[in-house]
């Protein structure tokens, strides 16, 4: 027995030891590509930047290691914010060693918004007279058929696809489900147009939000059109034809349309580059990636004096506390906020948004923020795809809003859901509950039992003074009366096109052009940009995420497409108290 003991002891004590060992060895083996990630690089003359649009593309890259990392291949595969590809367009303008931009185009969406503004740095960088070619191999989607318009030249293999047949937006709906299940979801809202409850409560869209979805879909829509008929040549009535027959299939067609520029294969893509970058006949292109091109010294970079102008990125759900680098917690971006008031260095803020919204008291946590740091120097509120509900209530107080003209934003409105999990427990599970209290309501609201009608009208009148604050504090920022927002407010969706024209954004542009606008109003003429929040080293991103990243990595090479069902289910269990958000599982495509 002894000597089992003592075996059994070692064995458990050598798995530990090789554990251990192999934990080093692979934090080593981070480290040391950490490090050698974070040297300057350069690259030979006569390069070809490539810019993939066929994957998402965040604001802002993540510095995390495992963000990078495919388990199922074992391999780290950087994606480069649209931060970087901005500035590495303007770099690469005026890099002697790169000769031109090859676009690769893919499957994966980023948004509208995000798309447009690649699109007008590819227009920007084709003014330096070097090319931009656009290629697919398999398929050409609508937005990255939008980025491409800015190219010298679209091409596709002679089997590919090009889908081109206008948008659409697809709402899921739960309530059969919730109700097979026997889950009763009680909704307390303001707003007629508040879509985001919908999927819990009805099996279709209603009117109301049918009515919006549909004219700030057909918004996006139509500048779409319009770019591509600039661009390519073609009357926009003829592209919508185009739309309508689906004729983006034969693309034969498509290039007698000159919608494309005609079907090529690889080979003869690349004979075409060697042409155009000078390089032998035969001779190996170099091609550079994004990711490794922000790592090449910016010859243009130069820093005169201490003014700074901080660039803070706010992406994801709006939630409580600190929430993390997927999601925007209302405490830790408060105290961003905060610490960017106090710095005298800092001359102006732009606020990068990118969300559909989330907590309302998060989001009001954030808002107080804004509206005290606008009071010390500019904030100018730059939207990305999304700044909707909570994503517009943080930037109401700014001094001024840019945004794409396809941004969705607007949605001023609130609501709450509470589960009643009573039929579920009992007639499904056989569970029931008893409760003993000291008060009438002690125990609300419960899930095990539905909200009595005093209990829903005292819900309802904390809805009812949300909405208020809300549409106090945008009538203050955006100098309008309470009733002139209640009008466009209710819920409503809007395309950044339509909130220009009532009042919600004061002009369009990109993180670029809000740069500069918060430059001007600060009255700097020679500054240097600093992001926040700042980014965690490395080691303590490692012990944060450990496992954690990977996991989620995990799951969307699993799930593919359908990974976002499970992300958004998760983001509706994690939520607590009254919403300010979008419309659940809109995807517009």
């Amino acid at each position: 027995m002894k000597n089992f003991l003592k075996m059994t002891l070692a064995t458990i004590t050598g798995l530990l030891l090789t554990g251990l060992l192999f934990f080093i060895i692979i934090l080593s083996s981070l480290s040391a590509m950490v490090a050698s990630g974070n040297k300057p690089v350069t690259i030979p003359e006569k390069s070809v930047l490539v810019l993939k649009t066929g994957a998402m593309i965040p604001d802002r890259a993540s510095t995390n290691p495992f963000t990078s990392f495919d388990p199922t291949s074992m391999t780290f595969s950087q994606s480069p914010g649209l931060n970087e590809i901005l500035k590495n367009l303007l770099k690469a303008a005026d890099d002697d060693n790169i000769s031109g931009v090859l676009i690769e185009n893919g499957i994966m969406s980023s948004g509208w918004a995000t798309a447009t503004e690649i699109q007008q740095a590819l227009s920007e960088f084709r003014k330096s007279g070097k090319f931009v070619y656009s290629y697919s191999d398999y398929i050409l989607m609508q937005e990255s058929y939008y980025i491409s318009t800015a190219a010298d030249a679209i091409w596709l293999n002679p089997t590919s696809v090009f889908y081109f047949q206008g948008l659409a937006a697809e709402v899921t709906f739960y309530h059969k489900a919730l109700e097979k299940l026997g889950v009763d979801v009680q909704v307390i809202r303001h707003g007629k147009f508040k879509g985001a409850v919908e999927p819990f409560m009805l099996d279709r869209m209603s009117d109301e939000n049918r009515l919006q979805v549909s004219k700030y879909v057909g918004s996006i829509w139509d500048h779409v059109i319009k770019v591509v008929s600039e661009t390519r040549g073609v009357p926009q009535d003829r592209l919508m034809q185009i739309a309508d027959s689906l004729t983006g299939y034969d693309l034969a067609v498509m290039t007698s349309e000159h919608l494309i520029d005609g079907t090529i294969y690889r080979d003869q893509l690349e004979d075409t580059i060697r042409a155009a970058a000078g390089i032998k006949e035969g001779k190996k292109i170099n091609y550079v990636t994004m990711a490794k091109y922000t790592k090449v010294p910016d010859k243009r970079a130069h820093i005169t004096g201490k003014a700074k102008i901080a660039v803070v990125f706010a992406e994801g759900n709006i939630v409580r506390g600190e929430g993390d680098e997927t999601n925007i917690g209302g405490n830790k971006y408060a105290a961003e906020l905060k610490r960017v008031r106090l710095d005298t260095t800092i001359k102006a803020v732009v606020f990068r948004i990118n969300s559909r919204g989330g907590d309302a008291m998060a989001s009001d946590i954030i808002w107080r923020e804004v509206e005290l740091t606008g009071k010390v120097k500019p904030v100018v509120v730059s939207m990305g795809n999304y700044a909707a509900s909570g994503g517009y209530y943080i930037s109401a107080a700014a001094n001024k809003i840019i945004a794409s003209p396809v941004t969705v934003t607007g949605s001023i409105g609130v609501f709450g859901m509470i589960p009643n999990i009573e039929t579920l427990l009992d007639k499904k599970l056989g569970i029931n509950t008893d409760v003993v209290k000291t008060n009438l309501h002690a125990d609300a609201p419960s899930l095990s039992r539905p909200l009595n009608a005093y209990e829903r009208d005292i819900l309802q009148a904390n809805v009812e003074r949300t909405y208020s604050t809300f549409t106090s504090i945008v009538a203050d920022g955006r100098k309008m009366s309470q009733s002139a927002v209640d009008s466009i407010g209710q819920g409503r969706v809007w395309s950044g096109n339509d909130a220009l024209g009532i009042g919600l954004v004061d002009s369009f542009g990109g993180l670029s052009d809000a740069i500069k606008e918060a430059a001007a109003i600060a009255g700097v003429e020679t500054y240097r940009t600093v992001e926040r929040p700042e980014a965690e080293d490395f080691y303590t991103s490692l012990i944060k995420d450990l496992g954690g990243e990977i996991k989620t990595r995990a799951i969307r090479n699993e799930l593919g497409e359908s990974a976002r069902y499970y992300g958004e289910i998760k983001e509706l269990l994690s939520s607590q108290g009254i919403q300010a958000r979008l419309p659940y599982f809109i995807e517009i495509h």
